[in-house]
């Protein structure tokens, strides 16, 4: 009787331990621990808010604590290189912007994309070249002055999407070189853009939607393959026949050791947690749609084909050999 006893409260002890009485261990259920986010934006910028309301249903679905890690500096490469020391068991998720392949795409951190694994997509939020209400009586006669003389584009970055972004478009259009003026951001850039210090500026929809609602300012062209739903009447580049797409992208990646199984797990999460009304909602506020949102067969797409475009026209401009 005590033999019996022994034995099975070793067995006890075994299985409390993680441990079968064969030897092998018991698995573990992801999560068990929090999970960090690591982002390069510090809080309240647009890849910190994108962060946060991710991971607003992302917790519930995976039943698990998440945390947001800021990794300032070096257009992303802090964050990167920080990401290539933790371990690849999926308590880290990385969120990777096009200021990311930009980075990459020059060199300025250790990652390449072969450390990591597509998750899924959060926005995807199309490049718009907007100007004074006024000053042109359409994209057409936009494109028309501009091969006639240089005008001025106000940016918020230099050597990253903003300048590039007007660079290959007036390059691939055949129009004079633009004069770039960068800004601290795209608040000022507005402002700046109605006041008359630049001819054009390189925004988002949601830098100036309230400008655009008042009519001080005007979508010209946008940098994307399908027009906007918030924005139906505004051409695209494509359509103009100037091959020109580039988004300010915000996704999610993990280390490429990741176990398939957790990989898995936290792409449904996330993917279902972006679709939840909640992050809908957010989409709808900044100007986007549902389309926004991506699994990792699209999103992995996208990250490949941003790093080779990002390269090719920061070549092409001479911001890298």
């Amino acid at each position: 009787m005590q033999g019996t006893k022994l034995f099975r409260g070793t067995c006890a002890a075994l299985v409390m331990a993680g441990v079968t009485i064969t030897g092998h261990a018991v698995a573990e259920e992801y999560p068990s621990k929090t999970i960090e986010v690591v982002t390069h934006a510090g809080a309240g910028g647009g890849t910190d808010v994108t962060t946060r309301m991710m991971m607003l249903r992302a917790r519930r679905e995976l039943k698990g604590d998440m945390v947001v890690v800021n990794k300032k500096g070096g257009g992303g490469s802090v964050a990167m290189d920080y990401y290539l020391t933790v371990p690849a068991d999926g308590y880290s998720i990385l969120t990777f912007t096009i200021g990311h392949a930009a980075t990459v795409a020059k060199g300025k951190t250790k990652m390449t994309l072969a450390d990591v694994r597509p998750i899924a997509r959060g926005t995807d939020d199309p490049q718009i070249l907007m100007t004074r209400c006024g000053v042109y009586a359409d994209a057409a006669d936009f494109v028309a002055k501009q091969k006639e003389a240089p005008i001025t584009y106000g940016t918020t970055h230099v050597g990253n999407i903003d300048d590039v972004s007007a660079f290959m478009f007036t390059v691939k259009g055949g129009m004079k070189t633009p004069k770039i003026l960068p800004f601290d951001g795209g608040g000022e850039l507005a402002t700046q853009l109605i006041a008359g210090a630049v001819d054009s500026a390189v925004l988002n929809l949601a830098e100036a939607a309230s400008q655009i609602e008042a009519g001080d300012i005007c979508p010209m062209v946008v940098l994307a393959d399908q027009r906007m739903a918030g924005l139906p009447d505004v051409t695209t580049a494509k359509e103009m026949g100037i091959p020109v797409s580039f988004s300010t992208v915000r996704g999610f990646v993990v280390h490429k050791d990741t176990p398939d199984d957790v990989a898995k797990k936290i792409e449904d999460a996330l993917v279902k947690s972006m679709n939840h009304t909640v992050y809908q909602g957010f989409l709808t506020s900044v100007g986007l749609d549902s389309t926004s949102v991506a699994g990792s067969d699209v999103w992995g797409a996208q990250l490949e084909t941003m790093v080779t475009d990002m390269q090719s026209a920061l070549k092409e401009l001479g911001f890298i050999e």
